[in-house]
């Protein structure tokens, strides 16, 4: 089990601490240390889409002025990691986006 997202987001705090608290192992990867690479992200939008994976109420969003802008998700993701909606919990092939435990316990059957 992987959880994708950064330190500081309240999503993601409280995902790690929603598996903590059922003794689930994870690994954690800080977006802030370590970006995804190209095949990573592809992977997840193989399971989701491009666009699900942004975070669109985000400050990176807002800075970058993307509502505004024609631009390709995949290659925006790829340039800037903070762009992702966190948390992302992978197990195998499946993938999460955002605070969602309903789909999580799904992951962990």
């Amino acid at each position: 089990m992987q959880i994708i997202g950064t330190a500081k987001c309240r999503d993601t705090k409280k995902c790690r601490l929603w598996f903590d608290q059922r003794g689930i192992g994870y690994h954690f990867v800080d977006l802030t240390k370590r970006p995804l690479s190209s095949g990573e992200l592809k992977s997840i939008a193989s399971i989701n889409s491009w666009d699900a994976m942004l975070d669109k109420d985000g400050k990176v969003w807002k800075s970058r002025q993307l509502e505004w802008k024609e631009f390709d998700a995949e290659e925006e993701l790829n340039e800037e990691p903070l762009l992702l909606k966190t948390p992302i919990v992978r197990e195998g092939k499946a993938a999460v986006i955002g605070y969602k435990p309903e789909e999580w316990e799904i992951l962990n059957k």
